[in-house]
């Protein structure tokens, strides 16, 4: 009996510890390390980060719409370090940006390069905070195909394309492009690029004509662009988390949480690495672009 008693005696003990144990993993993991979980009975800034070329916006999405519902969330900081990338990606999260500064301030705090797709969504915040040297603007639509038409002749190759449709095989890279055809992609990419303006001028509340002026497509540093109206001060990410802070009224340091993302396995860092970010996103074959140069 006593044996028995013993052992009953060890189990309870091994349970209370395991307990205790599990409820200091929740709450370590509920209240530490700046995650999304974080800080849920206190006022904070949520960050959200856009690095690389924009392929996808359904993550981003996700988490914008996931702070919008979090009440202790008062503030969202949207940290772009990116050169731009697809049309649509930009413009969606464009899109839910402007969404959520119905509800919330948004401060854009632009990193190494905020160009092209990268300054589009962080025209949609309520102030855009930038570093002296950042590489912004470029402001401009960019489609990309080759020719190769000449290198299989060399190689004794020739293309064959069967189509229904005149101008089913626009672009074709096996063929030169005739006048026709050029006009086409050229009215196309005019319209995306008034598209580009408008969102600027609506975003940025500049008038249309004046921000066109400055949509040739070139970059500019952020003091540049303080200097013509693209970005509001100057300053680092810690600048943008504060001025977040002092829009949504919070006093003292801010609780900070931070979207995180969805880690890739081992092999998908890998093929990135060697493909690089623009091969591994969503999608394939001929895109329009909110492009940047990537410069470092």
């Amino acid at each position: 009996m006593p044996r028995r008693h013993t052992i009953g005696r060890g189990i309870s003990i091994l349970g209370a510890f395991l307990l205790v144990f599990v409820l200091t993993a929740l709450l370590l993991a509920y209240f530490g390390g700046g995650q999304q979980g974080a800080g849920l009975w206190s006022d904070a800034v949520g960050v959200i980060e856009v690095q690389g070329v924009i392929n996808g916006a359904d993550k981003i999405i996700e988490t914008i719409r996931s702070f919008a519902k979090t009440d202790h969330i008062r503030a969202v900081v949207l940290r772009v370090d990116s050169p731009g990338g697809g049309v649509v990606p930009s413009q969606e999260i464009y899109r839910e940006l402007t969404r959520l500064q119905e509800k919330k301030p948004i401060i854009a705090s632009l990193g190494g390069v905020a160009a092209s797709g990268g300054y589009y969504i962080a025209s949609a915040c309520s102030v855009i905070v930038a570093n002296p040297g950042t590489i912004t603007g470029s402001i401009g639509v960019i489609m990309e195909t080759v020719n190769v038409q000449g290198l299989l002749e060399k190689l004794g190759v020739k293309g064959v394309v069967i189509k229904a449709g005149t101008y089913k095989d626009l672009g074709s890279p096996l063929r030169e492009m005739s006048v026709e055809e050029r006009r086409i992609l050229d009215s196309m990419l005019n319209d995306v690029h008034k598209q580009f303006i408008s969102a600027v001028a609506t975003g940025r509340h500049m008038d249309e004509a004046k921000v066109k002026t400055l949509a040739d497509g070139r970059v500019y540093s952020g003091e540049q662009a303080l200097q013509l109206g693209l970005v509001d001060q100057l300053g680092n990410f810690q600048d943008a988390i504060s001025l977040a802070a002092e829009k949504a009224g919070i006093t003292g340091e801010p609780q900070v949480i931070r979207a995180e993302g969805k880690r890739r396995v081992w092999w998908q860092r890998l093929l990135s690495e060697w493909l690089g970010e623009e091969l591994w996103g969503e999608g394939s074959g001929v895109r329009l672009l909110y492009l940047g140069p990537q410069l470092s």
